[in-house]
């Protein structure tokens, strides 16, 4: 077994994803120390797993958000470092792999989490870092692919759990960065991320809902972290506006009889309210 294969875990945050989590494992070997959280009671992922991957551990879950799923992985995880990949990451196979732990080697493990260049992606909506650059130092890196060493995560104190969905990953930059452990992004491996939702839905009603529960996170999540590092008055200061601008956009939609667009308005305007009020990203699917 190469040496790399003994100090790499690979670990997959799963949600009912069970066909894409079988895609993105087939370019990777078996000798890799494979760990997925599955966030969900779909016991079905394992025996279709299993018969493709033999070094592989299922760990099932209550869905409480990425983050706190990739903390929980952590506790599994015995190899120095860990590859922390999302189910509709695709280009991943044994060489990125590879070039990422001899990369965590060359930066003498000093760093607080590597992450790739993303193809499919515009400046606008990705911010990524200087292409000529091997390691292009950035503020954060997307938490669909993250490699890290073990011990740095922890000193970091790994993931924010209050977090459920959107931003925990943009928070453990800025604490790691803190830290004085740069984030890097490798520009020269390439991947590409199937973006829209690693989730399998069957149903135009339950895409909604889905939909739904991430505009939801989205403010919450903001919130919460602008008020975490700028504190609250800051925070209220820049999201006043927001709110304002919401309310005006419910009142009108609501003139207009146009239901669909007050509904998304409204979700946002109670997410952010939520948050100002120091309650808990408490919406899952199911509150939709």
């Amino acid at each position: 077994m190469l040496k790399r294969n003994k100090e790499v875990s690979i670990v997959i945050i799963s949600h009912k994803s069970k066909k894409k989590v079988l895609n993105l494992l087939k370019n990777i070997s078996n000798d890799f120390k494979i760990i997925i959280i599955e966030n969900s009671s779909d016991k079905s992922i394992e025996s279709e797993l299993s018969k493709h991957k033999k070094n592989l551990q299922i760990i099932f879950s209550e869905n409480n958000g990425y983050g706190s799923a990739i903390n929980l992985a952590r506790t599994y995880v015995a190899t120095k470092y860990f590859f922390v990949l999302n189910p509709d990451m695709q280009k991943i196979d044994d060489k990125l792999i590879s070039f990422f732990y001899e990369s965590a080697k060359e930066l003498n493990d000093n760093f607080g989490a590597l992450g790739p260049r993303f193809e499919n992606v515009s400046e606008k909506s990705h911010r990524q870092s200087d292409i000529n650059e091997k390691y292009g130092q950035i503020e954060s890196i997307s938490g669909s692919a993250m490699f890290f060493c073990t011990t740095v995560f922890d000193k970091n104190g790994g993931f924010d759990e209050n977090f459920f969905l959107y931003f925990e990953e943009t928070d453990y930059c800025f604490r790691s960065n803190k830290n004085n452990f740069k984030i890097y992004q490798v520009n020269s491996q390439k991947v590409y991320h199937a973006i829209g939702t690693s989730v399998e839905i069957t149903s135009e009603e339950d895409l909604n809902k889905l939909k739904n529960l991430y505009a939801w996170h989205f403010i919450w999540s903001k919130f919460y972290y602008f008020k975490k590092h700028y504190g609250f008055l800051i925070s209220m200061l820049y999201f006043l506006p927001i709110l304002f601008r919401t309310n005006i956009k419910i009142i009108y939609f609501r003139i207009l009889s146009e239901h669909k667009k007050m509904k998304k308005y409204k979700i946002r305007n109670d997410a952010l309210l939520s948050s100002i009020k120091g309650e808990k990203s408490y919406k899952r699917i199911n509150n939709f």
